[in-house]
């Protein structure tokens, strides 16, 4: 008879490749918290460029959450509620920013919006806005990296929430925005947050996009990212303190949002 304890015992060959993985993410922050200068780190944080980064990264990253949030709740609404022809390949492009180099995502909207681009020059000459190089700049291009992650999560809400409470809605005379408004939105709402912080991590650490579309202007388009990159080359114990706040920062949203969004995938 074999005992419950010897099946239940994992392979030793599982445990020490388990162990090399978690090392692979283990190791580097340790590497990077036995560099913090910890006695300068106020004064680090504290000083004009690393403020005015922060500044900025706040700023756009918020605002591309609040553009993914308007755009990508209808979007995600229509993915997985409306049936239309090309629907899995609609879903394919909105997602492609997930698995695609941000640089390739930055030298695409160059060419979509760039003043040489498909639609750089009729809008600049019809509202006289230039995105290349310019705060709004950076809003564009975290959004299109960041918006993915609020549609798929709310669109697998949508898919997956019992619907017949606006159908009980509806027969009791509701209008559809009605529903939306006071059924759908609370029962998603959850789903729609976690959406949102993510969104919002994803934009307020992005690079690759933004450096690539927007440049490294400093005041203008140099966020938190930017700026570590800046001060590897010229002031190494200031590229550390503010990859130590990022690290903060991104645990911090993971452990606000535990296991929530997994769920709602």
């Amino acid at each position: 008879m074999i005992s419950r304890r010897t099946t239940d015992r994992p392979p030793a060959l599982l445990i020490l490749l388990g162990c090399v993985g978690l090392a692979l993410f283990v190791l580097p922050l340790i590497g990077l918290l036995a560099r913090v200068p910890w006695a300068r780190l106020p004064e680090l944080l504290s000083g004009g460029v690393v403020a005015e980064a922060l500044r900025l990264s706040v700023v756009t990253s918020i605002s591309a959450t609040a553009v993914s949030l308007v755009l990508g709740v209808p979007l995600a609404w229509l993915l997985a509620r409306v049936d239309f022809p090309g629907r899995s390949i609609v879903r394919g492009v909105v997602t492609l920013p997930l698995v695609l180099p941000p640089v390739v995502g930055g030298a695409a909207l160059l060419f979509a919006l760039g003043r040489r681009g498909l639609l750089g020059r009729p809008l600049e000459e019809a509202t006289g806005l230039v995105l290349p190089f310019s705060t709004w700049g950076v809003v564009v291009a975290t959004t299109f990296v960041a918006m993915p992650f609020l549609v798929i999560t709310v669109e697998s809400a949508l898919r997956n929430m019992d619907r017949r409470y606006e159908a009980v809605a509806t027969t009791l005379g509701a209008k559809r925005w009605t529903v939306i408004r006071r059924v759908t939105l609370p029962m998603i709402g959850p789903s729609l947050l976690s959406g949102l912080v993510l969104t919002w991590a994803r934009a307020f650490g992005e690079f690759g996009a933004t450096i690539t579309f927007a440049g490294n202007l400093q005041g203008r388009t140099q966020t938190l990212p930017l700026a570590v990159f800046v001060a590897l080359e010229s002031d190494r114990d200031t590229a550390v303190a503010i990859s130590l706040l990022m690290v903060l920062v991104s645990f911090a949203v993971l452990v606000a949002l535990r296991d929530r969004w997994w769920r709602s995938l």
